[in-house]
């Protein structure tokens, strides 16, 4: 690799701290295992203290239509690696429930691109709470009142853009698994690895149904006009990356799904695809 790694007898004095910290993050930067064992390193061992633009960062990219089963895996895949959660569509719902809650028109493009850029929308590692403006919204964005405003305040362009804006910042400062519409094509589209969720329209509807205590035909019609809008949209619509990995989920369990996803992390990784 040309440089050693520091050994136990090398254990630092404070003049030689500095010296020590340098080396082990070279180290780790030039280490071909898992980014994942330098990340838990700095996350909790002694390169907690250096600049984190020092260690390497990934961004699994997993998007997908609806009730494919993006949100159960992204999580389960974020909570395996250690990495942050984010759930883009929460980050629109958060927004929409905010204009709700002080009454802007759904119509009115401007003042949505406003609250989009207000917005300060959180997560944390290992957590699936959801923040706006330092207020836990992990319920309230699930109404169903809210759930159809977020369908409509994600088609205004502007809010588009704020949001990939806010979506790159938090992953170029940490490590992410992020599922959405338009993760691996536009906002990350150089993400290390990208996959693309699928399953039969029946099967995402029975999905949701049982999420949600819906009825499964009606749900299906919702899926379908959803669909619709999300790949005829003309601001990043869905559609699956070039170099995305297409996984269809329609016979397969969530343990399943996420084992063959995780295979795939490992597979990038051992390959040396480093962090760009």
């Amino acid at each position: 690799m040309g440089i050693a790694a520091p050994t136990a007898n090398e254990l630092p004095v404070s003049s030689r701290r500095h010296k020590f910290l340098a080396r082990m993050t070279e180290f780790y930067r030039r280490c071909p295992f898992l980014p994942i064992r330098a990340e838990k390193f700095g996350a909790h061992g002694i390169l907690r203290g250096i600049a984190p633009e020092t260690q390497k960062r990934w961004i699994v990219a997993i998007d997908g239509p609806a009730g494919a089963g993006k949100s159960t895996i992204a999580r389960a895949i974020a909570q395996r690696l250690g990495f942050t959660y984010i759930d883009s569509g929460a980050m629109y719902r958060a927004v929409a429930l905010w204009a709700l809650r002080i009454g802007v028109d759904l119509d009115d493009l401007h003042r949505l691109e406003q609250l989009a850029k207000e917005a300060r929308v959180e997560f944390a590692v290992g957590e699936t709470t959801v923040l706006l403006n330092g207020e836990d919204v992990t319920a309230a964005i699930r109404e169903p009142r809210v759930s159809e405003a977020a369908s409509k305040v994600s088609l205004a362009p502007g809010v588009r853009r704020a949001m990939r804006e806010e979506q790159r910042r938090i992953g170029a400062t940490q490590s992410v698994v992020m599922e959405g519409r338009d993760i691996g094509t536009v906002v990350f589209p150089d993400a290390q690895v990208k996959i693309y969720l699928d399953a039969a329209p029946e099967v995402r509807a029975e999905r949701r149904a049982a999420e949600t205590g819906g009825v499964a035909d009606e749900i299906a019609q919702e899926i379908a006009e959803r669909d619709h809008r999300d790949r005829t949209r003309t601001e990043a619509p869905l559609t699956q990356a070039p170099d995305a990995e297409y996984l269809d989920t329609t016979r397969l369990s969530p343990a399943e799904v996420e084992e063959a996803i995780l295979k795939l992390v490992r597979a990038r990784t051992s390959n040396g695809k480093g962090h760009r």
